[in-house]
């Protein structure tokens, strides 16, 4: 009942995140700017550092989740190169804003609030202690998921029903990862690898897709604020995963 009530405290936390970057899609080059910096911080502070620590805890080299990690930016990269180049062809020029990428972008995230939720349950079933801190940890991240989730969609120019269907999407997915964690236990050696796919999937969202854009139209003096806010994004997710820990 615990890890229920906390995955539903990261519904509202990722719901809010969101409807933040819904009231500031004016601002959206910006957002992108702070959203590229989360998403690499998340990759940096919290990913990496979770699979060099489980490859510890369970006596594995952390080699096969490397090699995952490069598979996973492979595969997001090829992906995007496909839809542009499909869009291209088909509307006979170039237009860097693709829907088809945004909800894929999206939905990636949806599904690591899902492993967001099979942790918080995992947790719970070592001790109410973990389970707790595991939570914390989620909930206090979620904020910066429903961001980047509508960040991604708005920016690739879907609609704004959708966005928030995405959204509502990626604010449920703990929920549904709780409900997860009652019937599976995932392998160590297979989380590691998925940590390690994952890692490699946003980091080529945030190098290829999200800070591309966000300077898509900047000139000498938006890029030093924009580059502050990819600064800014990253330390905050370090910040958080600091506190949390």
């Amino acid at each position: 009942m615990t890890a229920v009530l906390m995955s539903l405290a990261t519904f509202f936390s990722t719901l809010g995140g969101g409807l933040f970057a819904l009231r500031a899609r004016r601002r959206l080059h910006d957002l992108l700017g702070f959203t590229g910096g989360v998403l690499l911080g998340v990759v940096a502070f919290d990913l990496l550092p979770e699979i060099f620590s489980q490859a510890q805890r369970i006596g594995a080299a952390p080699t096969g989740a490397m090699v995952a990690l490069v598979a996973g930016f492979l595969f997001f990269h090829a992906l995007e190169k496909f839809l542009r180049g499909r869009q291209r062809r088909g509307a006979g020029g170039a237009d860097p804003h693709q829907p088809q990428i945004g909800v894929l972008s999206a939905l990636a995230l949806i599904g690591h609030s899902v492993l967001d939720g099979v942790g918080i349950g995992l947790a719970f079933q070592i001790s109410p202690e973990v389970g707790a801190m595991v939570a914390a940890a989620v909930i206090a991240h979620d904020g910066c998921d429903g961001l980047n989730t509508m960040g991604l969609m708005l920016s690739h120019r879907n609609s704004k029903r959708l966005s928030l269907a995405m959204l509502l999407l990626d604010a449920a997915a703990p929920m549904a990862g709780v409900g997860i964690a009652c019937l599976l236990t995932i392998p160590p050696a297979g989380m590691l690898l998925y940590l390690g796919f994952f890692a490699g999937f946003l980091l080529s969202i945030a190098l290829s897709d999200v800070l591309p854009q966000a300077h898509s139209d900047d000139d000498a003096g938006t890029a030093p604020r924009l580059i502050g806010l990819t600064t800014i994004g990253a330390a905050l997710v370090f910040v958080i995963v600091r506190c949390a820990g």
